[in-house]
């Protein structure tokens, strides 16, 4: 057996892993590490194109050829399995963007949900203060982050305003991004949100990517906001005070999340991708491992 050969294959593979040869054995391989690649993971999501009716029925999609769509239960795997967050969210789907993966440091996607808690009034637009709702929002992260910490997931902290909020007394639209830290990633991730407000609640478009993408959502997300519509009859302007609930909030408890405040504090932690090079990493110290049993077996 060339075992030489496989002395130099093992070195060129530990290149950006720690010293081959340390004292401390390799830990052991998590069970919750994924089995499938990345690869695998993205052709067992469900693309579709074209003109898509959300589930709910308040609203259709007709992607452009840059754009796909994944239904809710491929939405909630890639958040979790793909992105790191906890089950458990409900969605309207995702919009993705054909030109990047997903799983990639680069990749993003557009996560689609509807809240129906009633006609929410804009007349409070022109009072907001938006640095001390900031302020409130931050100091509710502790008590999420135990709770996220209870179920084995990183803690996630609202930094500031990526982009402050604006809203659009013509179109009806608000418009506001975050900047998140989460406890174990490298880099920091933006959620960019628009809101659509309709006659009986509120379209949710949220921008989940790392906060050095910025300047690529701003520049795509007019693209999606052109193919998302209201279908007839659910416009805000279609709004009948006699007959239609009018919601128990505005405009700014809209900003902080409605009723629950962090609602919609989507990450992109990479956890898929991060689990799938801890596998590797323990497949070449195993190689390693070996490669050193048959050299001090043949030195004696």
């Amino acid at each position: 057996m060339n075992y030489f050969r496989l002395l130099m294959v093992a070195a060129a593979l530990s290149l950006p892993v720690a010293p081959a040869f340390a004292a401390t054995p390799p830990a052991p391989v998590e069970a919750s590490a994924p089995a499938e690649t990345a690869e695998h993971f993205l052709a067992s999501l469900k693309q579709k194109t074209g003109t898509i009716t959300l589930p709910s029925g308040i609203a259709t999609l007709k992607l452009n050829d840059n754009f796909y769509y994944l239904d809710p239960s491929d939405t909630e795997r890639l958040l979790t399995d793909g992105w790191g967050n906890p089950p458990g969210f409900k969605t309207l789907g995702m919009i993705v963007p054909k030109a990047v993966s997903p799983l990639s440091e680069r990749g993003w996607g557009v996560i689609v949900s509807y809240k129906n808690d009633g006609h929410i009034s804009d007349e409070d637009a022109a009072k907001i203060d938006y640095a001390d709702l900031l302020k409130s929002m931050q100091e509710e992260d502790e008590a999420d982050n135990k709770e996220r910490r209870k179920q084995g997931y990183a803690g996630l902290h609202l930094l500031g305003w990526a982009e402050p909020p604006r809203y659009d007394d013509t179109t009806h639209k608000m418009y506001w991004a975050r900047e998140l830290k989460a406890d174990d990633a490298q880099q920091n991730t933006l959620n960019y949100s628009i809101r659509v407000l309709g006659r009986e609640g509120v379209l949710e478009l949220n921008a989940v990517a790392a906060m050095a993408d910025l300047p690529t959502i701003k520049q795509e997300l007019p693209q999606v906001l052109a193919f998302t519509n209201f279908t007839d009859g659910n416009l805000y302007t279609d709004f009948n005070p006699k007959t239609d609930k009018l919601a128990a909030y505005g405009l700014a408890a809209l900003v902080a999340g409605g009723i629950a405040a962090k609602a919609g504090l989507f990450a992109k932690i990479g956890i898929f991708l991060l689990a799938a090079k801890k596998f590797l990493v323990i497949g070449v110290v195993a190689l390693l491992a070996f490669v050193r049993k048959l050299f001090n077996r043949n030195k004696a």
